[in-house]
């Protein structure tokens, strides 16, 4: 970030909005490059996408530029964390638009001990402690070669190297904390009652998903294979992937007596992802009022004994925002097209033994609140029931797993992951990943199961509890340097 925070300070406050906007844009566009593998996405839909976040990161050029002609630059780096972490949270918040995916924290997932302090910030603490290291590095740059602040008449005052210095020693403290908080967190052992899981990815391409009738044999045995060499490590749940089976399960006989003949030869639970309508329908399909995007879970008697249907629908794939109010172009909403999933309401718990559990479908691991909600009503541990097989061999399923990751963390619980095409993982509650379904050393679009016991938590973190406190407190902030640079004294 460093590079960016000097060229947004050393323009004017035009240039620096400029600068700032083209770095959004570029950074989404290409962070999202993968979802040009949805059928119907088009380059008009990506540069739109560029055009929704491009102006938030200008907004962040053109505040902390302001802040330095007001005040000075080292005011400015100073408080660009502030900014940084407020942007973020508000594009995670945006209605319909809301995207907390990507956020600047996420980059740090593979660093367990720098990340811990999660369980009191959630990601965006990742996210303020990173921009503060950069932040810093960016004073320190201009203290030391000040003829990189800009050319008259847009020259800014440099940071001192007492500033600088002052700066660098903050982060400094700061990274030492979160490591020292994270090294004794994850140096703990994780002890205590656990269910034995085991997680297929089937890795069923998406013609054949999209013609269920026609490959209908070829899914049942490839799932039923893989459950029967699962049960050979005698697992006491076993989870299919979102949308695993082809067909309507609660609506097809047939269907539904092949899967409980499976599930009774099994004598265990099982959680079953089954989208009971085709999830990206043709808009001359017929439209029943009840179709949604479940997981199913059975009894070892066989019994369908909960359903979970997703809360969070994806806009403009799974419902149209605002369908009647708004007159979308037919280049967003294909004319005549309707809503073909309707929204879940209930926060549902599965419980096995003395344990409870959750469900989140697809891309409803990102929202952080709706994961921490499910905690707070009681889940020991959280299953991820997924497919992406729409994305291709892209960055997509591991950004996901980034994702899963810090939801682990946040709440210090375990996740359980079933993906279609990878990938299927298990993560512990400090967030390490300490599975993944692999073959020949690749783990997405491979066919396989893992079987591993998820610990069971029981007790709920301060984020867990509370939320977002912690961003509360730098909005606040945030609001309280924007007016002070607007009608404060200049220094």
């Amino acid at each position: 970030m460093a590079p960016f925070l000097i060229s947004a300070l050393s323009a004017n406050a035009l240039t620096a909005f400029c600068v700032s906007l083209v770095f959004g844009v570029v950074f989404f566009t290409c962070v999202f490059s993968w979802i040009f593998d949805v059928p119907g996405y088009h380059f008009l839909h990506h540069v739109l996408l560029g055009l929704y976040f491009g102006p938030l990161m200008g907004l962040f050029g053109w505040v902390i530029n302001r802040i330095s002609r007001r005040w000075n630059a080292a005011a400015a780096l100073s408080a660009s964390p502030f900014i940084w972490v407020s942007i973020e949270y508000i594009r995670s918040n945006l209605s319909f638009l809301a995207l907390p995916w990507a956020l600047l924290g996420h980059s740090q997932y593979q660093y367990p001990v720098i990340i811990q302090f999660a369980s009191y910030t959630g990601a965006y603490g990742t996210s303020f402690l990173v921009a503060f290291a950069n932040a810093a590095v960016a004073a320190t740059i201009l203290a030391y070669y000040p003829v990189l602040a800009g050319d008259p008449p847009t020259r800014i005052s440099a940071p001192s190297r007492q500033a600088a210095i002052c700066m660098s020693l903050t982060a400094v403290v700061l990274i030492g904390a979160a490591l020292t908080y994270g090294y004794v967190i994850v140096s703990q052992p994780i002890a205590g009652p656990a269910i034995k899981t085991a997680v297929l990815q089937g890795n069923i391409n998406q013609e054949m998903k999209a013609n269920p009738n026609r490959y209908s044999k070829f899914i049942m045995g490839k799932y039923t294979d893989l459950t029967r060499k699962a049960l050979k490590d005698q697992p006491e749940l076993l989870v299919w992937p979102e949308a695993a089976t082809p067909g309507f399960v609660l609506k097809n006989l047939s269907l539904y007596q092949q899967i409980t003949s499976l599930v009774q030869e099994a004598d265990i639970y099982f959680l079953i992802g089954s989208s009971e309508y085709p999830k990206f329908a043709k808009p001359s399909s017929p439209r029943p009022k009840d179709i949604g995007n479940t997981a199913l879970f059975f009894s070892p008697a066989g019994k369908v004994v909960g359903q979970y249907l997703k809360i969070h629908l994806v806009p403009f794939g799974e419902y149209i925002p605002y369908s009647g109010v708004i007159p979308w172009p037919g280049f967003i909403v294909p004319e005549g097209k309707n809503n073909y999933e309707i929204p879940g309401k209930e926060f549902t718990l599965f419980r096995i033994g003395h344990a409870n559990f959750g469900v989140l479908i697809c891309w409803e691991i990102v929202f952080p609140e709706l994961f921490r909600t499910f905690v707070k009503k009681g889940a020991n541990f959280m299953i991820n029931v997924t497919n992406e097989g729409w994305f291709g061999k892209t960055a997509a399923p591991y950004q996901m797993v980034a994702v899963n990751v810090f939801r682990a963390v946040e709440n210090r619980i375990a996740v359980g992951r079933a993906a279609n095409t990878g990938i299927s993982c298990f993560i512990d509650p400090h967030g390490r990943v300490t599975g993944r379904v692999k073959n020949n050393n690749e783990d997405i679009f491979v066919e396989g199961y893992l079987t591993q016991k998820i610990p069971l938590s029981h007790q709920k973190t301060f984020y867990t509890r509370y939320g977002d406190i912690f961003v509360y407190a730098i909005l606040a902030l945030t609001v309280f340097l924007i007016a002070a640079m607007c009608f404060g004294r200049k220094k």
